[in-house]
């Protein structure tokens, strides 16, 4: 006992040190010359009591029937081959649709209270109807209630920045035979003046009557022989090519002119000139393609009880929409600025209208910032950093269940994108999916200012995940 008691103690000559929480104490150890390894750790939900209770019985009892539906989700979005089948009229591809209604981007809205280049879109597709002589008709019927307003989403339709679509404008169809569903989308207007950008003028009217009278015809021709397009695959190959399928169609809008022009050529139609000149100058005219091959997934895996997975993400630049599969409520919250943008000279913050458009449902399957690793496009509105890039797919990587069999990024040792938004991993870590995309003039009706980056607002989703803890504790 003597000699314990005289024994001095030992103090070791190193240590390593495990760091959870503040960066500040582990910069201050390694400083002193000592190893350190760093946990982000935070506080589940910011500390809210209510969610991180949800988020206990959510990841705890109820836990093993959200993973097997959440698996299924990602296996149907990963899975399922749509193809573009046709073109056909929104009253056709809707024919519930209530009699002088226009369908419009994101959660349900009025006219009064969606943005202006909503509102000019409307007034333009109003016109090219032939429900009033020009734009100030157009906005009298609007604003006295006279035109009905309902969202392209709850009828398979998806629809780009301000669109809004009246009965007789063509739109895509894209079907998931594996699923047995079909989604719409409208074939891409271009850019300059053009409604979805937010423009009512006459050009915006004519490129409408265009898109009716001359593209249409001639898309249900080469269709017609060239059977369907397998509209994936060839996104699939634009992502190797540096597209993120969102702000960026280029190589797959070459991809899919390479396809099409042996059968344009051939075409004894002579509208075939005008809609060559106008392919070959809309470098975005993938996109809405790309648009309804998605929501035909999320159509299907939206099917799916019990899941935690977010299979729509919609906004109509006023207010920023979620629905989870198993569920047709909207959840919603103030629609977003879109930050770290490039803006066109004499653009900037003061004159950017909020987050608008149905696109983000490509950042639901794998795809936009998904994609944006492998995107010059993408880094270049993020101070030109490919690093910059990577993180934005790792954020969606963070809050997803799982990762796309398809696409694949070169830049990352050929990983699969990000895929399946999983709502308890977006309230758990504070990490909200963020989504590529363009901006457009708050109020001049000039069209598009540039293009930047939207993060979508945490409340729509922690309203969700209380829902979901609702639903599944009832039964």
């Amino acid at each position: 006992m003597a000699d314990l008691a005289d024994a001095a103690p030992s103090l070791p000559q190193a240590v390593s040190v495990v760091n959870i929480g503040l960066p500040l104490f582990a910069d201050s150890v390694a400083a002193q010359g000592a190893d350190v390894v760093s946990v982000d750790w935070r506080v589940p939900a910011g500390g809210q009591p209510e969610a991180v209770a949800a988020l206990g019985r959510l990841y705890g009892r109820h836990a093993g029937q959200i993973d097997a539906a959440n698996a299924e989700v990602v296996r149907r979005l990963d899975t399922g081959t749509p193809l573009l089948t046709g073109v056909q009229t929104v009253a056709e591809a809707a024919p519930g649709l209530p009699d002088r209604t226009l369908l419009h981007c994101g959660p349900a809205i009025g006219y009064g209270d969606a943005p202006d280049p909503l509102r000019r879109s409307m007034r333009a597709a109003v016109v090219t109807q032939g429900w009033a002589a020009g734009p100030q008709e157009a906005h009298g019927l609007l604003d006295r209630g006279e035109i009905g307003l309902s969202p392209a989403n709850e009828h398979r339709i998806v629809v780009p920045m301000a669109t809004a679509l009246e009965p007789g404008a063509p739109v895509y169809v894209v079907e998931n035979r594996a699923g047995g569903t079909t989604a719409f989308a409208p074939i891409s207007q271009g850019t300059g003046d053009v409604a979805w950008f937010g423009c009512d003028n006459p050009a915006a009217i004519a490129r409408l009557g265009f898109l009716r009278d001359v593209a249409a015809p001639v898309i249900r021709q080469l269709l017609e022989l060239s059977g369907p397009l397998d509209v994936l695959a060839l996104a699939a190959q634009a992502v190797a090519m540096g597209d993120d399928i969102h702000v960026r169609t280029q190589a797959a809008t070459n991809l899919l002119i390479r396809e099409w022009l042996p059968h344009l050529a051939g075409l004894a139609d002579p509208a075939r000139v005008a809609f060559a000149r106008f392919l070959s100058g809309n470098h975005l005219f993938f996109l809405t393609i790309a648009m309804a091959a998605a929501r035909s997934l999320t159509e299907w895996a939206g099917q799916v009880q019990g899941a935690s997975i977010v299979t729509t993400m919609a906004r109509n630049g006023t207010t920023f929409g979620i629905r989870l599969a198993g569920s047709d409520q909207w959840f919603t919250a103030g629609a977003p600025e879109v930050g770290h943008a490039l803006y066109y000279p004499d653009q900037g913050p003061q004159t950017s209208a909020r987050d608008i458009g149905d696109s983000a449902v490509l950042e639901l399957t794998g795809l936009g910032a998904a994609a944006a690793a492998g995107s010059p496009a993408v880094a270049q509105l993020l101070g030109g950093s490919m690093d910059a890039a990577a993180a934005l797919t790792g954020r969606l990587a963070a809050v997803c269940a799982g990762q796309s069999g398809r696409f694949k990024i070169p830049a990352l040792e050929m990983a699969g994108t990000p895929l399946g938004v999983d709502v308890r991993r977006v309230v758990e870590l504070g990490v909200t999916p963020a989504i590529t995309t363009g901006i457009l003039h708050r109020s001049a009706g000039t069209g598009q200012v540039g293009a930047g980056v939207a993060e979508a607002p945490i409340g729509c989703f922690a309203d969700a995940l209380a829902d979901l803890d609702m639903r599944l504790s009832r039964r």
